[in-house]
C-alpha cells in the first residue's frame, strides 16, 4: 500500500478484517507500507499490521513478492504510481477521484486496458458502494421496483472547513487535489448515483464556489494535522459545488457537494423517484434505507424504514446476526473482498479506471460549465 494517512488506515482496516469474515480464494498478505517518512510509517505499519515499511515505491512496485498495489495518495501521484505498478504486472487499486485531470485518468485507463490483456486487474476505490444498503438500493431499481426513474437528488455534505481558520491542507491546493468538495465528495455523489439507478450523467449545468479564499498554513513539520502558522496561503479550490445533471435516460439530477453545510458531518445522500416508487439513503444512517411504495393502497402509503441487516441483504451474512450494526469500515473489507475475489476468477473489478475515467470527466465537464456561467456543458 502507497500512502500511510487517513485512507491508509481504513484500507489496511479493510485488508486485515476482509479475510477473516470472508473465505477468500486468494489470501492477502500485508507485505509493505509506504510512506515519506520511515520512522512514521515503520510506526504506522506496525500499528496496522503490515511487515514492512519503505520509502521509495518505485522500488516496491518492482519487487517480484508484491502482486497488488493498493495506491493512498493526495490525487496529483496517482496517474505515475498507477501506470507504472500496471506496467510492471502489479494489480491495482487507486483511491478515488481516479486522478486530477480527464488526461491522467485517461492515460490511467489506457494502461489499465494493456494490462487486462495480460490478465492484471484494476479499480478504483469508490468504497459506498458497498455498503449494504447502497447495494440493496441499486438491487431493488435494477428489480423495477420503483419503476422508471424521473428524477435524482444527490449531495453530499460535510462542515469540517466551516472554520475560516482551519489550515490550508493539500486537499485545498490544486496542484495536489485537483479539486475541493467537487472532487473529494461530490466524485461519491456522482458514481453512487449512475450505480444505483444504472445511468450515466451525460451533460451537467453547474457552479462552483470558494467561500475561504485563504487560510492559514500549516508548520513545516506539523504535517497534515499541525499547528497553523501565522502565515496564511490561498484557497485554490472550490468549496461548495452545485450542479444539475441529465441521465442517459432522460431524467434530470440534482448535485451538490459542500464541506461547508454546518451541522452535517458525513451526510451522502441520495434520494430516486420513480413512477412506481421512491429509494432514499444517507450515509449518516448507513444500516437503512427508506422505501416508498406508490402501488400500495392510499391509506398503507408512507416511506418505511428497512433495516439493512438481514443475512440475505448484500455482503451481511458474513458478519453479526440480524439488527447487529455494520459500520464506515465494513466497506473497506467488502472492497478488499470484492477485489481480491474478481483476480482469483479472472474477472473484470467494478468500478473500473473507465468508471473512474468517466466520473472525472463528469467533474471537468461541471467545471467547465461554471467558467461558462453555468451554461450546459457535455460529459465528453
Amino acid at each position: 500500500m502507497i500512502g500511510a494517512g487517513f485512507m491508509g488506515v481504513a484500507h489496511s482496516q479493510g485488508w486485515r478484517v476482509a479475510p477473516r469474515f470472508f473465505e477468500l480464494p486468494l489470501q492477502p498478505e500485508m507485505s509493505v507500507l509506504v510512506g515519506r517518512d520511515l520512522e512514521r510509517t515503520r510506526t504506522s505499519a506496525e500499528c496496522w499490521g503490515w511487515s514492512e515499511a519503505a520509502t521509495d515505491w518505485r522500488e516496491v512496485i518492482e519487487r517480484p513478492d508484491i502482486d497488488v498495489v493498493d495506491i493512498v495518495t493526495p490525487g496529483d501521484t496517482h496517474a505515475e504510481i498507477a501506470i507504472a505498478a500496471l506496467d510492471a504486472g502489479k494489480h491495482v487499486l487507486c483511491e478515488k477521484p481516479l486522478a486530477n485531470t480527464v488526461a491522467e485518468a485517461e492515460a490511467m485507463t489506457d494502461a489499465a486496458e494493456r494490462a487486462a490483456a495480460r490478465g492484471v486487474r484494476s479499480m478504483v476505490g469508490f468504497t459506498y458502494r458497498r455498503v449494504p444498503a447502497a447495494t440493496f438500493a441499486r438491487d431493488l431499481v435494477a428489480a423495477g421496483r420503483i419503476g422508471e426513474i424521473r428524477q435524482v437528488r444527490a449531495e453530499y455534505l460535510q462542515d469540517w472547513l466551516s472554520d475560516a481558520e482551519a489550515p490550508l491542507t493539500w486537499r485545498l491546493q490544486k496542484d495536489r487535489a485537483g479539486s475541493g468538495a467537487l472532487g473529494d465528495i461530490g466524485a461519491h455523489a456522482v458514481d453512487l448515483t449512475e450505480f444505483i439507478t444504472g445511468q450515466s450523467v451525460s451533460r451537467v449545468s453547474g457552479i462552483l464556489e470558494t467561500i475561504v479564499s485563504e487560510r492559514p498554513l500549516l508548520g513545516e513539520s506539523s504535517g497534515l494535522s499541525g499547528t497553523a502558522t501565522a502565515e496564511r496561503g490561498a484557497v485554490t479550490v472550490d468549496d461548495l459545488a452545485l450542479f444539475t445533471g441529465r441521465l442517459s435516460s432522460g431524467a434530470l439530477a440534482s448535485f451538490e457537494a459542500t464541506r461547508f453545510r454546518t451541522g452535517r458531518k458525513n451526510a451522502l445522500r441520495i434520494e430516486i423517484a420513480g413512477s412506481t416508487g421512491a429509494l432514499s439513503f444517507d450515509l449518516e444512517r448507513l444500516n437503512e434505507l427508506e422505501y416508498y411504495d406508490a402501488t400500495a393502497p392510499a391509506e398503507e402509503q408512507g416511506f418505511r424504514r428497512i433495516l439493512v441487516t438481514e443475512p440475505g441483504h448484500p455482503y451481511v451474512g458474513n458478519w453479526w446476526p440480524a439488527g447487529h450494526m455494520l459500520g464506515y469500515e465494513h466497506g473497506f473489507s467488502h472492497q478488499a473482498k470484492d477485489f481480491v475475489e474478481a483476480i482469483a476468477e479472472g474477472s473484470a473489478p467494478t468500478p473500473s479506471f473507465a468508471d473512474g475515467l468517466h466520473v472525472q470527466r463528469v467533474l471537468d465537464a461541471v467545471e467547465r460549465s461554471s467558467n461558462a456561467d453555468s451554461a450546459w456543458t457535455a460529459v465528453d
